[in-house]
């Protein structure tokens, strides 16, 4: 007679036991359910009323535009008649977003890998705890301080750039002015996206598996070569979406910019000259003052804000989703 030895099957996945487990049908579980559920529900029924507020009150205004909503240089919703554009606001809000990015991005990423990987924990921790702390600090404030203080002490700093770089044409100052510019409201967006991106930059380099940085040491790599080998390929898509993050606020900053900004209706490739607006600040300089149709014309222009950021954050999701190993769908 022929024995039969048992065959042996691999262990079931969390996920399969977790589908096999007979249905309890349990009231916390349902509760749970029908508000997360409900969450999710809500949270799409918010935006689609602010995209058909937005849209609806926008077409009112934009249909009695005289000019090119697109690419007119002026912004006069109660003249006769009415002509208004967001050439100006899309040009200066983008450009102070990049100044912002291109300073605060580097410098959030180094202070968040000092923190993780250099410092002592007896520096590590407060040091962290004030960077957080500046997350806290309201707009308003930032505004002040830089009308105060950043725009003075800045002058000195665009002279300079003028002597030594203004054969970029960027930095060439051509009108005489204190600082109220384009540059200077990208220096103080950086400074105030800084905590939101070192904090979650900080956090994902914290995550980084302890043996695969082991490793790395054990074969010899100095401190910087696990960094680069280890740390940075690990955290590169927790650092995109903390640059997104910053952005977002940078893209929408509405008191800091308008209390440092000098306003003008005019693209100019020179950053350090006065002048330019941005969308935030342009709707909370005008919007007291507007009649109702002025308010639809605002109202218009923040459409153009809000599609903006909804064009950010989706190419930020698309960077992250393009390989598998930034989403981690090979964890």
């Amino acid at each position: 007679m022929a024995s039969t030895t048992p065959i042996d099957t691999p262990p079931a996945s969390p996920v399969a036991r977790e589908r096999a487990r007979p249905k309890t049908g349990r009231a916390g579980d349902k509760i749970f359910l029908g508000l997360s559920r409900g969450s999710g529900i809500l949270l799409l029924v918010i935006m689609a009323s602010i995209a058909v507020f937005l849209t609806y009150r926008a077409a009112l205004a934009v249909s009695k535009d005289e000019g090119n909503f697109l690419t007119t240089f002026d912004w006069n919703p109660a003249g006769d008649p009415p002509v208004f554009g967001i050439a100006v606001l899309l040009f200066g809000t983008i450009v102070s977003s990049i100044i912002a990015m291109a300073i605060a991005v580097p410098v959030a990423v180094g202070i968040a890998l000092f923190i993780s990987h250099y410092a002592p924990r007896k520096l590590a921790a407060p040091l962290a705890y004030v960077v957080d702390l500046l997350a806290a600090v309201p707009s308003i404030v930032y505004g002040i301080w830089g009308a105060l203080f950043l725009v003075p002490y800045l002058e000195g700093l665009n002279l300079w750039l003028d002597q030594f770089f203004g054969w970029t044409y960027l930095f060439e100052k051509t009108e005489v002015g204190v600082a109220r510019s384009l540059f200077t409201v990208g220096i103080l967006l950086a400074i105030m996206i800084l905590p939101i991106v070192t904090s979650v930059s900080r956090e994902v380099f914290l995550q980084v598996p302890k043996m695969n940085e082991e490793a790395a040491l054990a074969l010899g790599a100095t401190r910087w070569e696990v960094i680069r080998l280890s740390v940075l390929p690990f955290g590169r898509s927790g650092v995109i979406s903390a640059s997104m993050l910053g952005l977002g606020r940078a893209l929408g900053e509405t008191m800091a910019v308008a209390t440092v900004l000098s306003p003008s209706f005019v693209i100019s490739g020179h950053l350090l000259n006065p002048g330019g607006g941005t969308f935030a600040q342009n709707i909370a300089a005008k919007f007291d003052e507007a009649d109702a149709f002025g308010r639809d014309a605002l109202i218009a222009s923040g459409l153009v804000l809000f599609i903006l950021t909804l064009l950010v954050n989706g190419a930020a999701r698309l960077i992250i989703a393009r390989r598998k190993e930034y989403s981690g769908a090979n964890a």
